[in-house]
């Protein structure tokens, strides 16, 4: 009976060295078909410097496109007084939204009255597409809350609801605030012409749901592996053990 207990340990020891390698793998696979939720707070955008012109903290201007409008906005400060910010956000925080996180990061970047009087803050949150203006007393003479609305209704969201095209969305802006805030004639948002679709780009709802159920069979077969692997082990260490005859 003893010989008996002392084989069922070992065996259950060799076990578990078999099985906790097989979760750990079995983890990895399933993190690596969950979708990474990275959200930002106000608390996580560093402070605002000299050159900050454009934030892409939702990685979605090209180098290029980003000191185009880093550049027109420097130019708009020199000339003016006037100062635009752009800041784009992947993910919000929970609970928070576009108006929040822009109001919240406006006073985190321009403490008073003062310094908020002549800047703007346009903020978009690149998973919804929720846009939002935030600006000082000093510039709303200029740039109404009727004309920040049409900014990013209006020029902003007519790109964006033409395949999310972002760089020239943000180009449109750039050209409308830089005008606005110059003193010129608002120039307006495009004019949205309708398309039609020829032939989809985009995944239709049976190719969504396709790919989905080979995602979801692929972590099936994973755990099913993860768990049969480590008992065929097993058996065959238990078959291969020479007979304890008392």
């Amino acid at each position: 009976m003893k010989q008996l207990l002392k084989q069922l340990f070992s065996s259950f020891k060799y076990l578990s060295r078999l099985i906790v390698p097989a979760m750990v793998t079995m983890m990895m696979a399933i993190s690596i078909f969950a979708t990474p939720a990275f959200a930002t707070g106000v608390y996580q955008i560093p402070n605002l410097t000299a050159d900050t012109w454009v934030l892409d903290e939702g990685d979605i201007l090209s180098r290029f496109n980003e000191g185009q409008i880093s550049g027109s906005f420097q130019d708009l400060a020199e000339k003016t007084g006037n100062e635009v910010r752009i800041v784009t956000i992947r993910r919000l925080d929970y609970g928070e939204t576009p108006e929040s996180f822009a109001k919240g990061l406006f006073e985190k970047w321009f403490p008073t009255p003062e310094a908020q009087a002549n800047q703007v803050l346009l903020v978009i949150d690149t998973v919804t597409n929720g846009a939002t203006i935030t600006s000082g007393d000093q510039v709303k003479s200029l740039l109404t809350d009727e004309i920040a609305e049409s900014v990013t209704e209006g020029t902003l969201g007519a790109a964006l609801r033409n395949g999310n095209k972002y760089n020239q969305g943000f180009l449109d802006v750039r050209d409308r605030l830089v005008a606005v805030l110059s003193g010129q004639p608002d120039p307006g948002p495009p004019e949205e012409k309708p398309t039609v679709q020829v032939e989809g780009t985009f995944s239709t709802a049976e190719d969504t749901s396709k790919n989905k159920d080979n995602s979801t069979a692929w972590v099936v077969g994973l755990l099913i592996a993860a768990t049969v692997i480590p008992m065929a082990t097993y058996y065959i260490y238990q078959i291969n053990q020479p007979s304890n005859e008392s």
